[in-house]
């Protein structure tokens, strides 16, 4: 099913360039959504999100000629919306909006890593789906943001690794080296409630 959903991609980009306004409309419908989700995952802003994901098809629809189809069109779409996302990010940590990383430090320069906090009444008590997905969820928050996008964008929108790396403009061993690094960060700030 996803090679159908490539080759519909880049026909309807095809399309699109030949003057079909209604295949790039297909293209948003079928994309709009998971890009709002994969934005907000990133900056948690729901509108900054929907905005980004607005910006993003704009960029498309104005640079549908730059699309080469060397790349599934959703893996050339999320790094159009990374990017954007990182930049929404640099302007929020120029104005301030990121004070964690002023109070808490860079974790890869030796410094203290940010702590998930424990709101439980106690360790043993029983957590519920819905208080797993919250922990999961501030935990991937917490980490950096070099290895948040990875691990987002691999384990979360299932891209492959050499998909990340096109995405992230990284090489795959880095991607495995960050998404590891993710992975053992997540593993050690849930380990006492999992």
């Amino acid at each position: 099913m996803a090679a159908t959903l490539t080759f519909a991609d880049n026909a309807l980009i095809v399309a699109y360039l030949k003057g079909d306004d209604y295949a790039f409309q297909i293209l948003v419908d079928r994309y709009q959504d998971r890009l709002v989700n994969y934005i907000y995952n990133l900056i948690r802003d729901y509108d900054q999100a929907v905005d980004i994901s607005q910006e993003t098809f704009i960029r498309v629809f104005r640079h549908a000629h730059r699309y080469k189809g060397n790349y599934k069109f959703s893996t050339w779409i999320y790094r159009i919306a990374t990017n954007l996302a990182l930049d929404e990010m640099r302007r929020r940590k120029r104005k301030g909006f990121f004070l964690t990383q002023r109070l808490f430090g860079n974790s890869e320069q030796g410094e203290t890593e940010i702590q998930v906090s424990d709101n439980r009444p106690s360790p043993e008590a029983h957590l519920g789906s819905k208080e797993r997905a919250r922990l999961l969820r501030t935990a991937i928050d917490s980490l950096p943001p070099r290895y948040r996008l990875v691990f987002v964008l691999k384990e979360v929108q299932e891209l492959s690794l050499e998909e990340t790396g096109f995405v992230l403009n990284l090489r795959v061993g880095t991607v495995k080296s960050r998404l590891h690094r993710a992975k053992r960060i997540l593993r050690d700030k849930l380990s006492r409630f999992l």
